[in-house]
């Protein structure tokens, strides 16, 4: 069961990593596979697709990356503290994922006031929890269908369950599955930035010089599936689909002068996570 649950986390966090993908490339280059991952595992894990689309963008705007209104940065090289609490925070997002879909979700149909509270302040996956987002009538709508779907879905499991159909220890592994597979998301965040930006705009060269590669070997596809590993790369190349980033990496440094390249790449994620926790630990002092 141990060797099954280990197997179940990676499996479902690189499903899970897609999203990233679906973010990136256009309805009309991958017609239908934001619909079917969102029933394979959008849907199934709690992480529908509009939680992270609309949402991932304004980490990789010019104006918005590394300043207060970027969704997924936080000043981590400025605080050790912060990169330890927010790595033991993933453990707790089945939690709040069950409380979102499961419980909030019938009052905002409910209550079109505290919909619209939910789609601005409790339907994007982000690191900064000042984020919000606008709340567009389509944007609404969306939220609206896609949490009531879940809603309805997971309903029907729990009926399964009191009828006996379904083993009330599906829920429990389901939460400690999605909550190692949160953990294992959450330690490769941390290990795709330098997180030093001031708080100010960058460019592309300055996302570029505040970003990670780990090129690793075929393991480290285990914990930063769908070309997460070429971070920095895909920072400055971010239409690249994720399958072309490791040829786009290798002709990259085999063919061209790229003079502080080489600073953007780490020999592990080990390594990554420990020059920053000293940075937070230096900078405390």
């Amino acid at each position: 069961m141990v060797l099954g649950a280990l197997i179940a986390v990676l499996a479902l966090y690189r499903s899970l990593c897609f999203l990233h993908e679906i973010t990136h490339q256009s309805q009309r280059t991958l017609p239908g596979f934001e619909t079917a991952w969102n029933l394979l595992a959008g849907y199934p894990l709690l992480m529908p697709s509009f939680v992270y689309v609309g949402v991932h963008q304004s980490h990789h705007k010019l104006s918005t990356y590394g300043t207060s209104q970027d969704p997924e940065y936080l000043p981590f090289a400025q605080n050790s503290r912060m990169t330890i609490v927010f790595a033991l925070e993933a453990f707790f997002i089945p939690a709040v994922l069950l409380i979102r879909f499961l419980v909030l979700t019938p009052i905002g149909l409910a209550w079109p006031r505290f919909q619209r509270w939910l789609v601005v302040c409790l339907s994007s996956l982000t690191m900064n929890v000042h984020y919000r987002r606008e709340a567009s009538p389509e944007l609404v709508r969306k939220v609206r269908s896609h949490s009531t779907v879940i809603w309805l879905g997971w309903t029907a499991l729990f009926v399964l369950a009191a009828s006996g159909f379904l083993p009330w220890r599906f829920f429990p592994i389901w939460f400690v599955i999605v909550g190692l597979a949160s953990f294992v998301n959450t330690l490769r965040t941390l290990g795709a930035h330098a997180y030093e930006s001031s708080g100010e705009p960058l460019d592309r060269v300055g996302q570029l010089l505040d970003s990670i590669d780990t090129p690793g070997a075929w393991w480290t596809e285990l914990w930063a599936p769908v070309g997460l590993r070429y971070h920095a790369l895909h920072h400055y190349f971010p239409g690249i689909p994720y399958h072309n980033l490791a040829e786009a990496y290798r002709r990259l440094t085999s063919t061209l002068s790229v003079g502080q390249y080489s600073r953007m790449s780490s020999p592990s994620l080990q390594h990554s996570l420990r020059t920053l926790y000293q940075k937070g630990l230096h900078a405390c002092k």
